[in-house]
């Protein structure tokens, strides 16, 4: 079968040959016959600029696979940035090894910190004057030197940069371990950072450039057509929701529209609200990475356990108390990256207490005063309701009492019975009723006439 199958096939493998080859070829004799438009390399330009966090990453991995995707000559990242968390940048800088494109890197002012780790990740540097590389040793909330796992984690990470592009490894190191010394770059207790010069001099950077043409020269495509990434509208929404700022109002509009969809008679405006903000925060952090599978089902956890106390075991206390643990945790966990920092947890614990505050005041507010209000009170339920105000539980059918008509079904004790021309639910003392019998209406019950069945004697009397 496979023998016979190849013999079939063989002509068409051999006319695909011969048609790549003649493609080949008019390709080749085109681009060697003078006169005719050579096609400008294109070069993709990606910005990190700013803070370097988690709603950064997914913007430079969808530049690199667009640059990729087109076939560009060279991606340049375009650095300026004080550095950020760590984990966003070991999520870039992975991206950036495995880019199928070649990669340079521009700093154009600032490649600190984390941005000296991106920078260096690239293929090739070339630096602006007067811009500076390196101080890249991670920090806790007060300033101060992380623990020693953490420095030794970050120390690897640059030694192993600098092995990749045949820098002395001690550079990297220096950049994060002050008690690293460097005869003539760096003295014991100071952190390496480098200038244009010396960047140059040691060769991290390859060159020093005045501009972007400039950059393009030095890296093989002077003339090359720029293409800048930008950051779509997802991009943006999500850095946005993600925003230290904005997330705790998130959290605090979610938890008070639920809360105050509690005390309204259906499902409306504030539950709709409470949880479109809570779907906006979780949905938000999934993007980037921050909130899991695990946060998932521990913010599933704590509302089942929640509603077991609402709904199933009232007044306990254990169940809704472990639950608003278990919500409060997945809310904390989901702002945490996979190696936070003791200032990345303060961050969280802050926001997520910055959202309680917020959510009782606000709480407080609405419960308080908004029930009494003439334009909000019709939407939250009150205490108890009574016939002035025009509640009534069934319709008021006492007026019936007395009237007689006819059983219109059998009454097993309940049917309908025929009043006049009305057909109305009717239920009998105990026994059974027949159909067509007479009946008379002896109580209005709170959902149906209560009927005895009306009786004559031999004398034709009466007998109810």
């Amino acid at each position: 079968m496979r023998s016979s199958f190849r013999h079939a096939a063989s002509p068409v493998w051999k006319a695909g040959l011969v048609a790549v080859g003649i493609a080949g070829g008019a390709a080749a004799l085109a681009g060697s016959i003078p006169g005719l438009p050579q096609q400008a390399p294109v070069v993709h330009r990606i910005p990190v600029t700013g803070a370097v966090e988690l709603g950064l990453a997914p913007f430079v991995e969808r530049g690199l696979a667009e640059a990729e995707a087109a076939g560009a000559e060279l991606v340049v990242l375009e650095i300026d940035t004080p550095g950020g968390r760590i984990d966003a940048a070991w999520q870039i800088v992975d991206a950036v090894r495995e880019a199928g494109v070649p990669t340079a890197a521009y700093v154009n002012h600032r490649a600190l910190s984390a941005g000296a780790m991106i920078a260096l990740a690239a293929d090739e540097v070339y630096m602006r004057p007067g811009s500076s590389l390196g101080a890249a040793t991670p920090v806790d909330s007060e300033g101060k030197r992380a623990s020693e796992k953490m420095v030794s984690a970050m120390r690897a990470e640059f030694r192993s940069l600098a092995e990749g592009q045949g820098i002395d490894p001690r550079i990297g190191e220096a950049m994060v371990d002050e008690s690293v010394v460097i005869e003539g770059l760096v003295e014991e207790g100071k952190l390496l950072t480098l200038t244009t010069d010396e960047a140059v001099r040691v060769g991290v950077a390859d060159a020093a450039v005045e501009g972007w043409e400039e950059v393009l020269e030095r890296a093989g495509a002077a003339g090359a057509t720029t293409v800048d990434a930008r950051p779509n509208w997802a991009e943006k929404l999500v850095r946005f929701l993600t925003n230290p700022l904005v997330a705790p109002m998130l959290l605090s509009l979610g938890f008070l529209g639920l809360l105050v969809e509690i005390r309204t008679p259906t499902f409306g405006l504030a539950g709709a609200v409470g949880a479109l903000c809570l779907a906006a925060f979780f949905g938000s952090h999934w993007l980037v990475n921050l909130a899991g599978m695990e946060e998932v089902l521990l913010l599933g956890a704590g509302v089942v356990l929640v509603a077991l106390e609402v709904l199933v075991v009232p007044g306990v206390g254990v169940t809704g108390a472990l639950g608003s643990l278990a919500i409060l945790a997945s809310v904390t966990l989901s702002m945490l990256g996979s190696y936070p920092s003791m200032n990345e947890v303060i961050g969280a614990l802050g926001i997520v207490a910055v959202s309680l505050l917020a959510l009782g005041l606000l709480a407080f507010g609405l419960l308080r005063h908004l029930p009494h209000s003439r334009g909000m009170s019709g939407i939250f339920l009150d205490r108890s309701t009574s016939r002035e105000t025009g509640y009534l539980s069934a319709p008021d059918m006492s007026a019936m009492i007395g009237a007689e008509g006819m059983a219109l079904t059998d009454l097993r004790p309940s049917g309908t019975a025929g009043f006049g021309d009305e057909r109305l639910d009717v239920v009998t003392e105990g026994p059974w009723i027949e159909e067509g019998s007479r009946v008379k209406v002896v109580r209005a019950g709170v959902t149906s006439l209560v009927v005895r069945e009306i009786r004559e004697d031999a004398q034709g009397e009466v007998l109810t």
